[in-house]
């Protein structure tokens, strides 16, 4: 299975961009779908996390603002970014990081 982001952008603060990830194959049986930024000179961060079971999880810097969802007929997991702060700038990657699966990133920018 091989991910796809794509969606990314600019984007005035407080505007709105959904990003999407599409997979080559089924997500069915794959556990965790999640996504994560990396911005420049920082580490790469977890910013949303759906389980198989649709469990959602976002640390407090994004939570109210995202929202993760997963098709498993589409295999796609989606994020709705909402009120974006400059502070969002950043390569956004999809994964299933328990199989160690990992999207090329799409580049969103913030300006203030």
């Amino acid at each position: 299975v091989q991910l796809q982001a794509s969606g990314g952008g600019l984007v005035q603060a407080g505007g709105s961009l959904r990003l999407s990830c599409a997979a080559s194959g089924s997500i069915f049986s794959i556990n965790v779908m999640a996504w994560f930024r990396q911005a420049p000179g920082k580490q790469r961060e977890l910013v949303a996390s759906i389980t198989r079971a649709n469990i959602t999880y976002y640390p407090d810097f994004v939570k109210g603002r995202f929202t993760i969802a997963r098709d498993n007929a589409k295999n796609t997991a989606d994020l709705q970014m909402n009120n974006l702060k400059p502070e969002d700038t950043a390569v956004y990657y999809c994964a299933a990081p328990l199989e160690r699966l990992w999207g090329q990133g799409t580049l969103v920018t913030v300006s203030s």
